[in-house]
């Protein structure tokens, strides 16, 4: 059904890209007059105006459904994986030793003992 919905849904666009394309704009009867007339016209002369607006609107809505449709799917999906992180902290907590092979260390810093580290600068000679 994934699969599906995808595969509408490109086609859909590809389409209205297709027929937005080929629809003549509002300025595009100024043009007409000068060897565009509409005896050449496949659709006759206003035929292909109608046809191509309502093709459009068909396929707009299609597009618009499937967009819904798989915003809808992917809440569900999204919706689905929310245990995901509880059992990720589980498996955490039962492994002890970090990829590193160190083990895990839980106390505080508080028990640490304090280290006093001499200024680097008694290392230093004087420049004059």
């Amino acid at each position: 059904m994934d699969i599906l919905l995808h595969v509408v849904h490109v086609l859909t666009a590809l389409g209205l890209i297709g027929l937005i394309l080929i629809q003549h704009g509002k300025g595009a009867d100024a043009g007409a007059s000068f060897g565009g007339g509409a005896s050449q016209s496949f659709f006759g002369s206003a035929g292909s105006a109608n046809f191509l607006t309502r093709a459009t609107a068909i396929l707009a809505t299609v597009f618009m459904l499937t967009s819904l449709a798989l915003a809808w799917q992917a809440r569900q999906a999204a919706n689905a994986d929310t245990d995901l992180l509880p059992a990720l902290q589980k498996i955490q907590q039962e492994v002890p030793e970090v990829e590193t092979g160190m083990p895990v260390v839980e106390e505080s810093a508080a028990e640490f003992p304090q280290v006093e580290v001499e200024s680097p600068a008694a290392d230093v000679p004087v420049v004059e």
